[in-house]
């Protein structure tokens, strides 16, 4: 059956049927916005391929039971999955402690649902148990293997505490689910990856939350993950953790964040000091390895093998380094400054020992995971080595050290590939129709420690869409990419460009329902300093910032850089100071905690924060009345992807400015100012303090791209 065929009019009734008794059962009034969406992501599942579809549905259109209502049912009778992909743990939980299960209950649909999480989520049985067997001859063995930890007292009581109630059943293995919350490196040693499972052949299979997670996700017919997850997956080929992209419908929500994610996903990073660390226990875990299990020859050869491929591999990483130290690091701050190669281009100098280097890490790369599979059989029982009780101990460090050098080789390989071929020069050299490709930033990060300064190699992709449409969209069976702020400056080019969508995706935009003229006022003050003289600007801030906190009992205040939310944190009084819960002081959790109690209290409270406080925190009533942003949210100038590409984008004859920084602005602003007004009985003031927006040519832009508040200009 075909997407047309699915959506007959059985399937169509069937839809209105169960919207209607979902609006009925929760005494809800039908949203013309929600209607049309549940009717676009039907035709667009329902119809012939490409299946994608952009939409912009404002705040309080319902989106989650729109998407929800019409892919469901469809996925059921195409005999198909549905991916539901969120960007923040808020939304995640949302959907499937809230969200989900009202429309099961609700909805007269029968589907089954889960939340998918990646294996480092969960906690490993076994290694939790041999971290609380007080095996004293154990943990002397656990000192000899690269990268293992002997637990500290401390922590020792946290697995204590682990395993007592996993084994009540009172924790559910999860690393979200453990209340008292548990530092990474504490959780790293009970957790596991892929590497060091041994999977049914582990006594603690059936007991596993990983694998009866993954028993729940192999039945369920909505899948909820998160942008990271869904790509990891796409990256191992899809269909590895998740369904088969093909056997797929994909609802990729807060989409706006899915782009950014991809890029970080396709970088690729090498910290020179990092790759001496994985080459000196390489060679050590070979060595003891061999001692370890009785000095079988296969071991023995490989050990001898590896020595002088590590030794010349560490001397060519102090080669790299020596040129990295030498590059000039203009700005940055000042423990991570960068120096960029411009389009692209890696010298000859630095590509050569790079290209060797990478020959050596895929040669080691091989040889571990040679040793993995040796490990692996002796776990196994196939291969008699003595002591073959400890091999399982050993499989996740050798794993992690193959893992790493292969990915090391990757990065090395992608620099030696980059000399004397400069982006703009190969776009030149181009087909015309290929013309538009992007390819790659380049860059050396100096980073600053308190043991010391190391240097790490970055390449990542100028454009993830070009990826995203090779491994996701042509592939799945149907995707959808939704979220409150899809387009920027009214249109959906940036975000179809960015995500690498073709040009025939179906668009829609769905307007808030909220009367935000009633409801909501944006103000413009007067004022004497513009944000591009950073020490004026803040200074009048400073000075602002106390009457306009004190308009009203709660304010969210928005700054562009730790630097000015410092200095103005730093001048207010210290009766509006005591009053200020200010990121960084404490978890976000945490002040959001306490800025509830406050209110709550009757007592005035304001939270002050940078980007991260823009979006995904819900303050609805007095816990927001009052967003006051500080200036107009362009990106950092110094951030080198968003230099790499203005700079190939100039080369083409256009202007980075107006085509990427202004509707990125645009976003963002969007998004900061949708932190006010989250009901449609909510009220309240937006305050800029950044009179570009009705001097700057590009303000009206801006303007016009906002929803409709009452505005107050000061003149």
């Amino acid at each position: 059956m075909d997407g047309s065929e699915a959506l007959n009019d059985e399937r169509k009734a069937e839809i209105q049927d169960a919207y209607r008794g979902w609006l009925a059962a929760r005494g809800f009034r039908a949203r013309r916005g929600q209607r049309e969406m549940i009717a676009q992501v039907a035709r667009s599942f329902g119809g012939a391929a490409p299946r994608l579809a952009m939409i912009e549905a404002g705040t309080g259109t319902g989106k989650t039971a729109a998407y929800c209502l019409a892919a469901i049912p469809l996925a059921q009778a195409l005999d198909k999955r549905v991916v539901i992909s969120t960007a923040t743990v808020a939304l995640q939980e949302q959907v499937v402690f809230r969200d989900l299960p009202d429309l099961a209950d609700h909805a007269g649909l029968d589907f089954s649902f889960t939340l998918a999480k990646g294996r480092g989520r969960y906690v490993c049985p076994k290694r939790l148990s041999e971290r609380v067997g007080g095996d004293g001859g154990r943990q002397m063995n656990l000192a000899e293997i690269p990268l293992a930890r002997i637990p500290a007292p401390d922590e020792e009581k946290v697995y204590a505490a682990m395993s007592d109630g996993f084994g009540a059943g009172t924790w559910n293995g999860e690393f979200d689910s453990w209340e008292a919350g548990v530092p990474e490196d504490t959780w790293r040693a009970v957790t596991t990856d892929h590497r060091g499972c041994t999977g049914n052949r582990c006594e603690f299979f059936q007991e596993c939350p990983f694998f009866r997670a993954r028993r729940t996700a192999d039945d369920a017919d909505v899948i909820v993950a998160n942008h990271d997850l869904v790509l990891a997956d796409l990256a191992l080929g899809g269909g590895v953790v998740l369904p088969d992209p093909e056997e797929t419908i994909f609802v990729i929500d807060e989409a706006h964040h899915f782009p950014d994610r991809a890029q970080r996903h396709f970088t690729r990073r090498a910290r020179l000091r990092g790759a001496v660390q994985w080459l000196e226990q390489a060679g050590a875990a070979a060595g003891t390895c061999a001692q370890r299990f009785g000095r079988p020859s296969e071991v023995e050869r490989l050990a001898a093998s590896m020595a002088p491929e590590l030794e010349t591999a560490a001397a060519l990483v102090a080669q790299v380094g020596e040129f990295a130290r030498q590059l000039e690091y203009p700005g940055g701050s000042d423990d991570r400054a960068h120096h960029r190669f411009a389009f692209g281009r890696v010298p000859d100098v630095l590509a050569e020992p790079c290209g060797a280097l990478a020959a050596y890490c895929d040669t080691v790369a091989g040889r571990l995971e040679t040793l993995h599979g040796y490990l692996e059989e002796v776990s196994s029982g196939e291969r008699p080595w003595m002591h073959a009780e400890q091999a399982e101990d050993w499989l996740g460090p050798v794993g992690q050290l193959a893992a790493r050098a292969a990915s090391d080789a990757g990065l090395f390989r992608d620099y030696a590939g980059a000399a004397g071929s400069p982006d703009r020069e190969v776009a030149e050299d181009m087909p015309e129709e290929q013309g538009e490709v992007v390819s790659t930033a380049r860059w050396i990060a100096r980073l600053a420690f308190e043991a010391g300064e190391d240097h790490e190699l970055v390449s990542a992709p100028l454009d993830p869409g070009r990826m995203l449409a090779e491994v996701l969209w042509s592939r799945c069976y149907g995707a959808l990419c939704t979220s409150a702020t899809l387009r920027a400056l009214g249109t959906f080019d940036r975000f179809r460009e960015l995500a690498g969508l073709p040009d025939d995706t179906q668009e829609q935009f769905v307007p808030s329902p909220f009367d935000f003229p009633r409801l909501a006022t944006f103000h413009v003050p007067a004022m004497g300093s513009d944000p591009r003289n950073p020490a004026a600007h803040t200074e009048e801030l400073g000075r602002l910032l106390p009457d306009l906190l004190a308009m009203e009992p709660s304010a969210l205040a928005l700054f562009s850089s730790w630097r000015q939310l410092r200095q103005v944190r730093d001048g207010l009084p210290g009766a509006v100071a005591e009053r200020c819960r200010v990121q960084g002081d404490r978890s976000k959790q945490s002040l959001l905690e306490d800025h509830r109690a406050a209110v709550d209290g009757g007592e005035p409270s304001y939270l002050l924060g940078l980007a991260s406080f823009a979006e995904g925190i819900d303050l609805p009533n007095d816990y927001c009345r009052h967003v006051i942003i500080a200036k107009l949210p362009f990106s950092v100038p110094e951030d080198p992807v968003e230099q790499a590409y203005g700079e190939w984008l100039e080369s083409q004859a256009r202007n980075p400015f107006m085509e990427v920084a202004v509707p990125d602005a645009a976003v963002r602003l969007v998004q900061a100012c949708g932190r006010l007004i989250r009901h449609e009985e909510d009220r309240g003031r937006i305050t800029l303090l950044d009179r570009r927006i009705v001097t700057a040519r590009y303000g009206r832009a801006l303007l016009e791209s906002l929803p409709p508040y009452r505005l107050d200009v000061a003149r």
